[in-house]
């Protein structure tokens, strides 16, 4: 690097590189300092336990090491995990379980038969472990370490409670409501933590099928985690704690990883025995007095003071002196917050208001207090719901946090808040003696009027409402002041966001001598309900001119049909054959369809037989159906053929008015002297032929629907008839009912046909009366054709 000149500003690049140097020197002399704590504790418990002195104990620890292919920090965790509770008595043995005692490393790590990747992770471990403070340090170390290695997804560390439950002391990886839930585990059967402590092996949960029906399954939902592994930590030749290892994945703990579990329980147990006790609190006169003050207070409070650090940022606070009630009120019941972090004691804190509060206080200096909340407890078995207001004020360099339950009074005023803003109501009084009024909040946000202007008097309420609503409301409220007679008059307003509803009630009290003196109300806004009855009003109004519409459509339909359609009184003889024919309207009111028939003598002989069926209902249907009647005749009368009949029908409905239409048809022509049936369809059922008490259908030639094709095929089929044959033309709505379907129809109607007593004069009555519902639901038109019997005229 080229050298300054004197005097000229300095390089910020190497100062920043200075800087790093500094910073990363510093670490590693903080990381030394930690790493020969640990050394020489380790070194002062073989001492003790030995009577050797510190080089030797040293050199012991070393040689230990070595021997099992261990690094030094980790022999001394494992060293301080397998201490006894206290020193050997005198006659006893002086080297106990855990120090060079063959067989000592039960449980523990093999490390001499570990692979090398193991080994350098497990002396990573060692490393990062003299940064631990606390049993969550430890989880959150313990998942940082074995996340990239064994796809880890959660840590947890139990501990055994007295009764024989365990206690969750630390976790990392899952949130704080599911450590919340599981923070207690009863001594149940069915947990794994407490199984393998119990037995002092690990348990492996690798099949979750099978694990969920033999074990209580941490999670929310259990199959969060596919895969645990719950292992005991030894200390002392006994396990007191569980490590739980949770992961997502599926399937087996390798041996590799079991054998890398096995060395981190065995590194943890000296890290959990050293770990730094909390700092012993002060006992000096100021901190009891402080702490006997705390204790004398009616409510939850806290003393915190800042840690902050090395930038000067606060980090977490300290709680020197709380209450009682705290660790309830902060979810962790029963425990002692006071000489612990914040952080610590109530992970959930951290970015909270509470918390965002205490930082705000300690920038500012200003008090904060939060929204109110609620928080359950229970009085005399039964729990109930308090309200809460956090608030935090400086002390010094200290923060004040307390909380204040609110009173009933207080509860019933939220609630009378509460009831008004969701009923969109408010109270308001007025006193006719000094004509000062008082109004809710609620009374100035459904007035639109600002809380500054204050209420108005009640005889100026009406200039309030609109001009044609003033008059009623100046004579209610005119009667009220003078008679006390109470009135619930509605009115409207004209706010920045339009006209508004409002329905004002109120009552007057009197003097002894009957002289009103006070008024009591409430107003109350109207606008969705008027709203609503006016859109009901609309829409009854819409639905009965739609109903007179429907009804002259149906009547105007109805007399078409009728003109159409003239209906014979009894059967009619054409062509040598007896026809009988019936047309059945639909019974719904809205329901006039366009089914048609025609059954005429043609100029040389021959018979002209036709059913039909528009598509639709109404005044079109009727129509198309005219249109196609009269056409098909015409067509028919003038020599087309049946075929091209429907073919130039088919164009018809293409462009007419309702280029949408469209319909079905059977054309038929019985020619006298042939006694030959000659006909044709364009989507329609089969004509129903009986012959000898047997009924058939007769096959369908080719045919399309008429309007849904501009090329559309169509085919004519014979048929011979003998004297006394019966031949059934028909539409859909006599073998049509859903939801039934149409298959089943037609097999009703060749049986009702086949059936004895059909055939005699008159028969059409009876055998509509069988197939037809009570409701029909579409028109119906039936053409029945009879040819007469040898001895028939």
């Amino acid at each position: 690097m080229t050298p300054a000149e004197p005097g000229a500003a300095p390089d910020l690049a190497e100062l920043a590189r200075v800087v790093a140097r500094q910073r990363a020197e510093l670490d590693r002399l903080r990381d030394q300092a930690a790493t020969s704590a640990v050394v020489e504790r380790a070194k002062g418990a073989v001492m003790a336990l030995t009577g050797c002195s510190a080089d030797a104990a040293g050199e012991r620890l070393l040689q230990r090491a070595k021997a099992a292919r261990r690094t030094l920090l980790e022999e001394c965790w494992i060293t301080l995990g397998s201490l006894g509770p206290t020193a050997p008595a005198p006659g006893e043995a002086s080297e106990p379980v855990g120090i060079d005692a063959p067989g000592s490393d039960a449980g523990l790590l093999e490390s001499s038969g570990a692979p090398d990747d193991v080994a350098a992770a497990l002396a990573r471990l060692g490393q990062a472990l003299v940064r631990v403070m606390t049993p969550h340090d430890l989880a959150r170390c313990l998942l940082e370490h074995l996340a990239p290695d064994m796809a880890a997804d959660a840590v947890m560390i139990y501990a055994r409670r007295p009764d024989g439950g365990l206690e969750l002391i630390g976790h990392a990886g899952i949130d704080d409501k599911l450590a919340s839930q599981w923070r207690r585990v009863p001594p149940l059967s069915g947990i794994a933590a407490l199984e393998a402590l119990r037995a002092g092996e690990p348990r492996w949960l690798e099949d979750f099928p099978s694990d969920v029906g033999r074990y209580l399954l941490i999670g929310d939902p259990p199959e969060r985690w596919r895969s645990r592994a719950w292992l005991p930590v030894f200390s002392a030749g006994s396990a007191e704690v569980c490590i739980g290892v949770l992961r997502v994945r599926a399937g087996s703990f390798t041996p590799r990883d079991r054998a890398h579990l096995r060395g981190v329980t065995g590194l943890c147990a000296g890290r959990l025995r050293a770990l730094d006790a909390p700092a012993e609190r002060s006992g000096d006169a100021a901190t009891v007095a402080v702490q006997a003050l705390f204790d004398a207070l009616p409510v939850a409070a806290m003393l915190l003071t800042p840690v902050r650090a090395a930038s000067g940022e606060t980090e977490d606070f300290r709680v020197e002196a709380a209450t009682a009630q705290v660790g309830d009120l902060l979810g962790r019941a029963g425990e002692e917050p006071a000489g612990r972090r914040l952080l610590e004691f109530r992970p959930a804190l951290a970015g909270g208001p509470l918390w965002r509060g205490c930082l705000r206080v300690l920038a500012t200096g200003e008090p904060y207090e939060g929204e109110p909340y609620a928080h359950e407890e229970e009085a005399a078995g039964v729990a109930e719901l308090f309200m809460y207001t956090a608030r935090v004020a400086p002390l010094g360099d200290a923060l004040v946090v307390s909380w204040i339950r609110h009173g009933s009074s207080d509860r019933q005023e939220q609630r009378l808040a509460d009831l008004q803003r969701l009923g969109n109501l408010g109270w308001a009084n007025w006193n006719l003696v000094t004509l000062e009024g008082s109004w809710s909040t609620q009374v100035f946000t459904l007035l639109g009027r600002a809380p500054a202007d204050g209420p108005v008097r009640l005889t100026e309420v009406p200039e309030l409402a609109l001009p044609e609503d003033t008059p009623a409301l100046t004579r209610a409220v005119g009667e009220l002041v003078r008679e006390g007679r109470a009135f619930d008059v509605p009115f409207r307003i004209r706010t920045s966001g339009g006209i508004r509803h409002l329905r004002l009630v109120a009552e007057a009290v009197a003097d002894t001598q009957g002289t009103p003196v006070e008024v009591h109300g409430f107003v109350q806004d109207m606008t969705a309900r008027r709203r609503a009855e006016l859109a009901l009003v609309e829409s009854e109004r819409a639905i009965l001119t739609q109903h007179d519409v429907l009804q002259a459509e149906r009547t105007l339909a109805s007399r078409l049909q009728h003109a159409l359609l003239p209906m014979a009184n009894r059967p009619v003889h054409l062509a040598g054959l007896r026809v009988e024919v019936a047309y059945l309207p639909a019974q719904s009111d809205v329901h006039v369809g366009g089914d048609w028939f025609s059954a005429i003598e043609l100029p040389d002989g021959d018979a002209l037989l036709v059913v039909g069926d528009v598509a639709g209902h109404g005044v079109d249907a009727v129509a198309t159906m005219a249109q196609l009647r009269f056409t098909a005749k015409g067509m028919v009368i003038t020599g087309s053929s049946l075929t091209g009949a429907l073919a130039r029908l088919n164009t018809l409905l293409l462009h007419s008015r309702d280029s949408h239409a469209t319909a079905t048809m059977v054309l038929a022509r019985y020619e006298r002297r042939r006694r030959r049936l000659v006909w044709a369809q364009a989507g329609h059922p089969p004509p129903l032929l009986l012959r000898d008490s047997a009924a058939r259908y007769l096959d369908r030639p080719r045919g399309m629907l008429l309007g849904a094709t501009a090329t559309p095929v169509f085919e004519e089929a014979e048929c011979s008839l003998a004297p006394g044959d019966r031949l059934i033309l028909y539409t859909d709505g006599l073998v049509e009912h859903p939801p039934e379907s149409i298959d089943l129809g037609l097999e009703r109607l060749a049986e009702a046909v086949a059936a004895p007593h059909t055939d005699g004069p008159a028969s059409l009555g009876p055998l509509l009366a069988r197939m037809l519902p009570e409701e029909r639901r579409d028109d119906v038109c039936v053409v029945d054709v009879r040819v007469p019997g040898v001895q028939e005229p």
